[in-house]
């Protein structure tokens, strides 16, 4: 019933594809995106990009890069261990993580984990805060992170270099190269990440961090080849395979490792004749993982996924002012493992989005999706935006929407514990937000409210067996302030940032905050730049947690910072000295309970452009 369902909406794009042939030939733009909704329906939501000269300035991980550049709390069962995170207090699973468009969170577990991922390997990353699942499906409930690879057709030919290497023997590595033409463009990258991870717990007697060590590979291609004027092939690949060893607690020891192997290729045909631009995308993603209880010996636990996903994305833009989109989606995943046995889950997507802008200042966003399945009830998802330009300085955007997550594999197929009647967790949340811009400065100012129901938890039952319910409702409201100011003269150039974020997210049953959900996370970040040289101190504040859910026990407020000073070196080939110090005022400090990160510590990097 959902393929016959699919080919006649299929049907339908191709006829109106056929009847706007006609119209006249628009110039070709020179950067091509992929994730082609964050640019075009994005604009009545808070959405932060991240461009290569701030992913620079960070760590290799994720976490590091959003924990100093987001108001996204974290939290890490030790340095590079498990990273989760809460976006405007939500759940690790209800955080979207979309790669060149397309929804990569963990079919297995819901979530990604934030230290398998290396910023350097993306040209950009942005932010996209509050509800997306109409556009991005399942887990868009807090907000989304974009991983995107922007690919150029221009002439350049660029390689880069990064080496560092820091406390506990720490190394890291990434080599990417750009080469393009107007007909081809290729971006190449490869990173090595690994470390002894063996630091001291400040506080204890000789008591260090261990069975922590981990390394992590990652190769990345980004293929684009211009058929002709109006068509364009583009190829995206990714490989991440990675070993980790769990680290036990301060009062617990741990031998326990885990490796995993991911992959992700999409194809992509752009098709672009005046007004209309149609992208069908093919994708192939697996995730496979190996649990080892014990290192030391061979016995493990198993499971993967295999996805195939085809999706056919139709732009149609009716009059310079009106944008109108459909997206026809459909999804097959396998699921294989251990503890899951082998399941199929298939599930076909209808997209529609609107856009229009009725006055020079005033413009208002239009969408909706549903889900055709039959491992679970699909609610109706939308979602509706305004934008207004009040004057040149100042602006109001609104937006409220539906979203919602779907039960993972583990949920409904664990082999004893899991639950095959649960629904899907559903949320509707609605948000102001202004913005303020003058010729050196911008200020945001976002409020927002959410109410999510059906939130999946797993907890014991009458006889002590974990599984899965759908239990608690959940209530979250918050405001989020951003601040920038910069300032250039001849050779001196400053550049402030700070993000401040307010959050409650209370269980409606206990009338209690949720666990590892902080009311208060504040970073900033002041970098000074004269001539050759850059000088760059980060401020990361995190208000103190509740670690059980009768919000008795709490981890305490923390307070860190780093310093990163670097200097260019040569003419002809660009060398980049730098040297980092993390954890500058050496604080004693825990993301998880039980769990410390590690002191002061350094590193050397050396990047060389030629």
């Amino acid at each position: 019933m959902t393929a016959k369902k699919l080919f006649l909406f299929w049907i339908l794009m191709m006829c109106q594809m056929v009847c706007a042939q006609n119209d006249s030939i628009v110039t070709l733009k020179e950067v091509f995106v992929s994730d082609s909704q964050l640019k075009n329906f994005s604009n009545t939501q808070s959405v932060a990009v991240l461009n290569d000269s701030i992913i620079a300035k960070n760590g290799a991980s994720l976490t590091s890069l959003l924990n100093y550049n987001s108001i996204i709390y974290f939290k890490e069962n030790g340095l590079g261990m498990v990273s989760s995170p809460s976006f405007r207090g939500t759940t690790a699973q209800q955080t979207a993580v979309i790669w060149n468009g397309i929804n990569i969170n963990s079919q297995l577990n819901g979530q990604t984990d934030f230290n398998t991922i290396t910023t350097r390997d993306y040209t950009s990353i942005t932010v996209r805060s509050g509800g997306g699942s109409s556009i991005y499906g399942s887990s868009a409930i807090g907000g989304s992170i974009h991983l995107n690879n922007e690919l150029t057709f221009k002439n350049q030919f660029q390689n880069e270099l990064f080496l560092s290497y820091g406390s506990f023997n720490t190394f890291l590595s990434n080599y990417k190269i750009n080469f393009s033409n107007k007909k081809v463009a290729n971006q190449i990258s490869i990173s090595r990440n690994s470390s002894t991870n063996n630091y001291d717990y400040l506080g204890t007697k000789n008591q260090k961090n261990e069975n922590g060590q981990f390394y992590n590979t990652s190769m990345n291609a980004s293929l684009g080849y211009r058929l002709n004027l109006f068509h364009t092939l583009k190829f995206y690949s990714q490989f991440y395979e990675s070993e980790r060893h769990f680290s036990g607690t301060l009062s617990a020891v741990s031998k326990s490792k885990y490796r995993d192997y991911n992959y992700r290729n999409l194809i992509e045909w752009n098709w672009f004749l005046g007004k209309v631009t149609s992208k069908l995308k093919v994708a192939f993603l697996g995730e496979h993982y190996n649990y080892f209880e014990n290192a030391l010996k061979g016995n493990f636990e198993t499971s993967k996924t295999e996805t195939e996903l085809v999706k056919q994305d139709f732009l149609y833009e009716i009059t310079p002012s009106i944008t109108f989109n459909t997206i026809l989606e459909f999804t097959q995943t396998k699921g294989i493992g251990s503890q899951i046995r082998t399941n199929t889950r298939e599930i076909g997507v209808v997209t529609v989005l609107l856009k229009q802008e009725v006055f020079r200042y005033f413009s208002y966003e239009l969408s909706g999706r549903k889900e055709i399945t039959s491992s679970y009830d699909s609610p109706f998802l939308f979602s509706f935006g305004t934008h207004h330009r009040l004057s040149n300085h100042y602006t109001l955007v609104t937006n409220f929407s539906r979203n919602f997550r779907i039960p993972t594999f583990n949920d409904l197929y664990w082999v004893g514990l899991g639950n095959p009647n649960l629904k899907p967790e559903n949320s509707y949340q609605g948000e102001l937000g202004q913005y303020l811009k003058f010729k050196n400065v911008s200020i945001s100012g976002t409020i927002y409210y959410q109410k999510i129901d059906n939130l999946i938890q797993w907890k014991p039952n009458q006889s002590g067996t974990w599984r899965p319910n759908n239990i608690a409702k959940v209530s979250v409201y918050g405001a989020e302030l951003t601040f920038n100011w910069n300032k250039k003269s001849q050779n001196h150039a400053i550049d402030f940032n700070a993000n401040y974020g307010y959050t409650v997210s209370e269980d409606n049953q206990t009338e209690k905050q949720l666990v590892y959900v902080p009311f208060h996370k504040f970073n900033s970040s002041l970098a000074y730049s004269f001539r050759k040289m850059t000088l760059n101190y980060q401020y990361l504040f995190t208000g103190y947690v509740f670690t059980s859910s009768d919000n008795k026990n709490f981890l305490e407020e923390y307070q860190i910072s780093n310093l990163n000073l670097n200097y260019i070196l040569g003419k002809v080939a660009t060398y980049k000295l730098g040297f980092q110090v993390l954890n500058l005022w050496n604080k004693n400090y825990q993301s998880v309970s039980q769990r410390p990160m590690p002191g002061i510590n350094y590193a050397l990097y050396l990047i060389f452009n030629f």
